[in-house]
């Protein structure tokens, strides 16, 4: 390649890696995965490498990650938390550790799986823990202290612990959180994650707590960052000292010394990584003496004393059997590829979603295709390509009708999604109503999916209103139901009219509306009539709308179908308000506090609220514009903090006393 030609694909790649590094770092939402993007950056360095005259100062080789995001507050690493160098092959591996060799004598290495995850670092100050923070860039992360207080397997306090402690570790969703999660996302016609790892990242950025503590995350810790108290001679001495304090350190790790041993661990934990109920995406190799990284030094970017193998993602040909369509609750019309089933990475896969018209397009794939098929992110089956055509093969078009209901199907403009406008199409009706009777929404104890399946099927329940005249009889005449079980869900069908009106606006499945979105709206006109009244311009002046929910909500609650739902349901006694709704009363406005400690009667979140009832503002750490410290039993760092710079200390009972 000439220098001319080399410039203009250095620059194309790099405006292309930053797009996907803001995707996966900032967004969670990346178009490609990560082998292609590896394979990307691997193009660039080899360039860069050849002609070093062209590097461009904004490289994305010139820097170790991503932006921090600016929704939290930002946090400066003592110690940088660097990234590795990734290899690809044995013989990358085998170079790493012929070059340890070269500068040490007696070099022995820590080998470990590489979790697929979000890297986070935590402190602890005389063994409580103060702090947690994203990596972000290396250099400046992220403080998401209060969403890894929700992960239990991060001790709050450790025993035997030295003066001051920071580690590394790497918070991940276990695969079954994951699934169960995604099942979620699809029955509230949100868009899913694509896979466990941007799962987790967006779910530890989440600014409620509570929405992290639902998502069941997990960590393992790999690293200790820096200690004060206490010496370390090797990794390994580090990490079995973290494990007796407590922590829950990575699976597995071995001392290796020969290249050849380092190829059978590498091979035995690519064996084994489908039996984790984690994600792994390679190896660590780490230098295990702290003297001899010190020797083996760093560039800027990363340490020279550690590689991360990464393992290819798996991919196997098959034949294209069938391109099923099935319909959402929200009206989505999804194809998906039937093939002959294969193995992939330990499970047997026989089908994947096919997204969309263009996608297909895209692809042009067709119905007895050979088609190369692997599991994005070791988990979610998806179709790369055809390799080639069935002959006399023709062109797949979803259907111009709902494939349920027969009605014709629409595409929004904008959209690439096609849908059945249809609102008592029966697949539609039947995720609606689970959506409705869900834990979220309505919360109908004992109306799960099986039960409401069966409601539909016998014609009992038309709508979710329907619910609210079932009779017990009714209930008893069906197979699964005796006296007392009938009873049972009437009552809880029956205690659910006493729902806030926020439960009932996310029941009603409007898109683009989640739950903390339903509760917003609730908060900002206090009940459904009010909502009802409300201009889109009021709505999208509500923080965290936008123009397109603003949109979806105006124009689901004036659909004749949406009017008649809430009608029956306040004919039958639903609550229509909310009474939550923010006092008028902003005696806090412009008032910052800090919560710290165990209250004695009130759980943090109770804190919060009422603080954010009257108008205040509640921060995670302790700073010269913070105006007071709510502070319990156990308080910590946060009050001696609040104390050396003379903010004022309030107890519950005096916190209590402000809101009178």
């Amino acid at each position: 390649m000439n220098r001319s030609d080399a410039q203009k694909r250095i620059e194309e790649l790099s405006e292309l890696l930053e797009k996907y590094n803001y995707q996966y770092y900032v967004l969670d939402n990346p178009d490609i995965s990560d082998y292609d993007f590896d394979m990307l950056m691997q193009e660039l360095k080899g360039l860069e490498e050849q002609f070093p005259e062209l590097i461009l100062p904004s490289s994305p080789t010139q820097r170790v990650g991503g932006t921090a995001l600016n929704t939290f507050e930002k946090v400066s690493h003592s110690v940088q938390m660097a990234s590795l160098q990734d290899v690809f092959s044995f013989e990358q591996v085998e170079n790493f550790v012929r070059k340890c060799y070269e500068e040490l004598t007696d070099a022995e290495f820590s080998i470990e799986p590489k979790i697929d995850g979000l890297s986070v670092s935590l402190e602890y100050e005389n063994g409580l823990f103060t702090r947690g923070s994203t990596r972000g860039d290396g250099f400046i992360g992220e403080n998401v202290t209060a969403n890894l207080r929700t992960i239990r397997s991060i001790p709050l306090k450790i025993e035997n612990a030295p003066e001051f402690l920071e580690v590394r570790g790497e918070v991940y969703m276990p695969r079954e959180s994951f699934f169960s999660l995604v099942e979620q996302q699809e029955l509230n016609g949100d868009q899913p994650f694509k896979n466990p790892r941007n799962a987790a990242a967006g779910s530890l950025r989440q600014k409620d707590p509570k929405i992290t503590a639902k998502r069941r995350l997990d960590i393992f810790i790999f690293n200790v960052q820096q200690v004060r108290g206490r010496e370390y001679e090797t990794h390994i001495q580090s990490l079995d000292d973290l494990k007796s304090m407590g922590f829950k350190v990575l699976p597995s790790y071995k001392i290796c010394r020969e290249a050849s041993e380092i190829k059978e661990e590498i091979d035995r934990i690519g064996e084994e990584r489908a039996e984790f109920s984690f994600d792994i995406d390679g190896v660590v190799i780490k230098v295990n003496k702290l003297s001899h990284r010190d020797i083996m030094g760093a560039t800027s970017k990363t340490p020279k004393w550690a590689v991360a193998y990464k393992y290819p993602p798996e991919e196997k040909e098959t034949v294209l059997l069938d391109i099923e369509v099935n319909v959402g609750r929200t009206g989505a019309i999804t194809p998906v590829a039937v093939f002959d089933p294969i193995l992939l990475a330990g499970t047997s896969v026989s089908r994947a979603v096919l997204h969309n018209q263009d996608f297909i397009d895209e692809k042009d794939i067709r119905v007895g295709d050979i088609i190369v098929v692997r599991k994005a992110g070791e988990i979610i089956p998806e179709v790369l390509c055809s390799v080639s055509h069935k002959e006399n093969s023709v062109k797949f078009t979803l259907p111009f009708v709902c494939p349920v209901c027969g009605t014709p199907s629409v595409r929004d403009g904008g959209e690439s999604v096609l849908r059945c406008p249809n609102v008592s199409c029966p697949a539609q009706l039947l995720k609606n109503m689970i959506h409705f009777a869900s834990k979220n929404a309505m919360n109908i104890d004992g109306l799960g999916e099986a039960n409401m399946k069966l409601f539909v099927e016998s014609g009992i329940v038309k709508s979710p209103a329907d619910l609210y005249i079932l009779k017990k009889e009714q209930l008893t005449a069906l197979e699964r139901f005796g006296e007392k079980s009938a009873q049972n869900l009437i009552d809880a069908i029956e205690a659910s009219k006493g729902n806030e009106a926020d439960r009932l606006v996310f029941g009603l499945g409007i898109r683009n509306i989640g739950q903390k979105a339903a509760t917003l709206l609730c908060e900002r006109f206090g009940g459904i009539d009010e909502l009802l009244a409300a201009e889109k311009d009021e709505i999208s002046a509500i923080e965290g709308f936008g123009d397109v929910m603003a949109e979806s909500v105006y124009s689901a609650l004036r659909e004749p179908h949406i009017l008649e739902l809430i009608s029956r349901l306040k004919e039958y006694g639903v609550n229509m308000t909310y009474s939550k709704k923010s006092l008028a009363d902003n005696r806090f406005s412009g008032l910052t506090f800090v919560l710290t400690g165990t209250l004695p009667t009130m759980k943090r979140d109770e804190a919060k609220s009422l603080i954010e009832r009257f108008g205040g503002k509640v921060s995670g750490s302790v700073s010269k514009k913070t105006n007071f410290v709510v502070a319990g039993e156990d308080a910590g760092s946060k009050l001696v903090k609040a104390n050396e710079l003379g903010i004022e200390i309030l107890t519950e009972a005096e916190l209590i006393e402000k809101t009178k």
